[in-house]
């Protein structure tokens, strides 16, 4: 072992709850350990990255990990802080799904080697189990009582628990067992709220094989402001670039709180805790400066996208809040584009109007609907003073031709001082 993994996660500030025994053993020998992946969607958001940073670091520990991702298990729902029970999926869209999955796992974890990560699907140990089986062997030896007791049973009863929820400890509880007899798996993790089934896994495996068994939980990620981690208006912030952009992706961590950036910076990345203490040392003396945000930001999105996504996305943000050339603007794609400018007024003309357009004057009051000037007037004034741009080039003459590179074929973006920015849609 390379490092102490319990400690790893203690001054990450990373660890919950930790079993008896765990750090003895992780500490005795390389030990084998699994986090459970819930496969509804084809991409996990950065809710999961807590658990997947978790088991990096168990890697880097010089341990075993294992993913699991719950084919079967998604079929059925987790009642874990769940209000209502949820959709189930059909096996085409699960395997589509744990397809998504592991091609981003690949990006944290290390598929090769001595300790290489494995992905398991629980599907395979159930697709076969039969109920009858299933009760007889499994579920003689957790007590309906034992069930009851979990507060994820708890928090549901008034409301509602349907049978099936009721025995999803029982079944993640036997992934922990299969897990335990076939691969030699000792240790199962898991966020906080997972407590109740990672302990129902540790005694099935001691009732019924008598095996060595452990459980550590991570905390539950939250902001300082009270608002959801992961959470955009939105909605979950991707780790697939098709559902949220490398640039949207960059911004959310860009713009955490200073709080946040402190916490999330020794939880969402590799940096040791001598260079994020230097790194703390060296934001509080021009916290202005944004450096705990920065260095996060381009660390997560690297690893997450790559070093070429990351350079569009600062590209991007340099060009809506810093200098940046008309070159730069015509080098980012439409989807950008759209996504830097989309809270912008906009407005549409079509080409022949902009073709007969006599000047930038006309363009930018008459002909948009006085949507950048009210006025040919107001227009020429501010022209001459050297407060407008059109694709970021400055325009100095009232009378100058519209004779424009249209962005991405269809696009012109014009700049009225230093903030206030206009979208031109040419159809």
């Amino acid at each position: 072992m390379t490092k102490n993994f319990v400690e790893e996660l203690r001054w990450r500030g990373m660890l919950h709850d930790v079993m008896p025994g765990t750090e003895e053993q992780l500490n005795k020998e390389r030990t084998s350990g699994y986090i459970g992946f819930d496969p509804t969607a084809d991409s996990l958001h950065i809710g999961h990255l807590a658990q997947i940073m978790t088991l990096l670091n168990f890697q880097k520990a010089g341990h075993k990990p294992y993913a699991l991702v719950g084919g079967a298990t998604g079929m059925v729902g987790d009642p874990s802080g769940k209000s209502q029970e949820r959709n189930l999926l059909s096996e085409d869209v699960l395997t589509h799904n744990v397809a998504c999955v592991k091609q981003q796992l690949e990006k944290f974890l290390d598929f090769s080697g001595d300790n290489a990560a494995e992905m398991v699907n629980n599907y395979d140990w159930f697709k076969d189990f039969k109920f009858l089986d299933f009760i007889r062997d499994v579920g003689k030896h957790i007590t309906v009582n034992y069930m009851m007791a979990k507060d994820s049973v708890q928090k549901r009863l008034e409301s509602g628990l349907s049978f099936t929820e009721f025995t999803y400890q029982l079944v993640q509880g036997y992934d922990f067992y299969w897990l335990n007899a076939h691969k030699g798996c000792k240790l199962q993790m898991g966020g906080s709220d997972q407590w109740g089934n990672i302990v129902t896994g540790t005694e099935l495996i001691r009732r019924k094989s008598g095996g060595d068994a452990f459980a550590l939980t991570t905390k539950l990620i939250t902001k300082a402001d009270g608002t959801k981690f992961g959470k955009t208006e939105g909605g979950n912030v991707w780790l697939d670039p098709k559902k949220t952009s490398p640039y949207t992706f960059y911004q959310y961590w860009l713009n955490t709180s200073d709080e946040d950036a402190a916490n999330f910076i020794k939880i969402f990345t590799q940096l040791t805790r001598e260079e994020i203490e230097a790194l703390l040392a060296e934001h509080a003396t021009a916290p202005h400066l944004r450096k705990l945000q920065h260095v996060l930001a381009k660390d997560i999105t690297t690893r997450v996208h790559s070093v070429e996504e990351f350079d569009k996305a600062v590209q991007a943000t340099n060009i809506l809040f810093g200098n940046a050339t008309t070159d730069e603007l015509k080098s980012i794609d439409e989807r950008t584009l759209l996504e830097l400018f989309a809270g912008v007024p906009q407005t549409t003309i079509s080409k022949a109007a902009l073709e007969t357009c006599a000047n930038v004057t006309e363009l930018l009051s008459v002909a948009t609907n006085s949507l950048v000037f009210a006025s040919k007037g107001d227009a020429r004034k501010m022209i001459q003073a050297g407060g407008v741009s059109i694709n970021k080039a400055k325009v100095a003459d009232p009378n100058h031709a519209v004779a424009f590179d249209l962005l991405q074929g269809k696009y012109l973006l014009a700049q009225k001082g230093k903030k206030n920015y206009y979208l031109i849609v040419v159809e």
